[in-house]
């Protein structure tokens, strides 16, 4: 299979290319500043787009926005011009589509929610199911925090944990959806495959833990104490509006992954840590 990939040098796109290579496919790095951002492939991952946890200034939201948005126009542009079109697109797409929803269980089908992110993955998410138009089969990965060695999410929190300091967010009642970095380029390989997957699908562990939960077995596969919480105005003030990707809580569950028959890898956390703590 030939993958057209944009995003390829991020943390997943990294990891992403490798896998995709060893496994014997062709992957065609994409820049989407290019005059023709497509060439001709079977399959397009579209993991592009400007990191969200930075202060939320007017200038970095439009850049947050525009590189989703227009990016993934630019990429649905390069397919409808490609004859015979990519079987697939597999677009990267974000839980916060579903805003801060306590503790309701949420699945592909729960409503969308309210604030920036949410406004702006339904918009990222339009765009990217202009594609269908081409004959391509569009799947949208709604992703959740993505554990991995080297960089992501985890690579932030543990010098923190690693000296003792690190605690709890806000109450820490706040669920987090999370997800192994193995099993996220193993949804997207099976996602590339399986013809019957399309539409939202969320990429995360079917064992969401609330933020007190997984600072304590951070800390635990640590051998260190977390004892330092970080107060929620702390974080606002810090942070500003972007404090919310902390604080909002995500109870997300992959049904339709499980229902296609995906198996995970790494379903709990505490395997997941253990094996990234190594």
């Amino acid at each position: 299979m030939i993958v057209a990939l944009t995003g390829a040098s991020g943390f997943i796109g990294r990891a992403l290319a490798e896998r995709l290579r060893a496994a014997g496919h062709e992957v065609r790095p994409v820049k989407l500043r290019e005059a023709e951002p497509v060439p001709a492939c079977d399959a397009v991952v579209h993991l592009a787009g400007e990191p969200v946890l930075q202060r939320w200034t007017a200038l970095a939201m439009e850049r947050i926005r525009a590189s989703r948005v227009d990016g993934t126009r630019r990429v649905v542009a390069g397919i409808a011009k490609l004859s015979p079109p990519p079987r697939v697109l597999l677009n990267a797409s974000a839980i916060g589509i579903c805003g801060s929803r306590g503790d309701e269980p949420l699945t592909e089908s729960s409503p969308r929610g309210a604030g920036f992110l949410a406004e702006v993955c339904a918009a990222w998410e339009r765009e990217a199911d202009a594609a269908a138009a081409s004959g391509t089969r569009v799947v949208k990965l709604r992703t959740g925090i993505v554990l991995g060695r080297g960089g992501g999410a985890l690579a932030r929190m543990l010098p923190a944990f690693r000296f003792g300091a690190g605690g709890r967010l806000g109450s820490g009642r706040q669920w987090m959806s999370w997800i192994h970095l193995d099993d996220m380029l193993g949804l997207i390989e099976f996602a590339l495959g399986d013809a019957g997957l399309a539409g939202p699908a969320n990429a995360t562990a079917p064992s969401p833990v609330t933020n007190a939960q997984f600072t304590a077995q951070l800390a635990g596969a640590l051998h260190r104490p977390a004892i330092v919480p970080v107060p929620a105005f702390a974080l606002k003030l810090l942070l500003g509006e972007t404090a919310s990707v902390l604080l909002d809580s995500q109870r997300v569950l992959p049904l339709a992954a499980l229902d296609r028959g995906y198996r995970f890898r790494y379903p709990e956390l505490g395997p997941a840590l253990a094996d990234l703590l190594l």
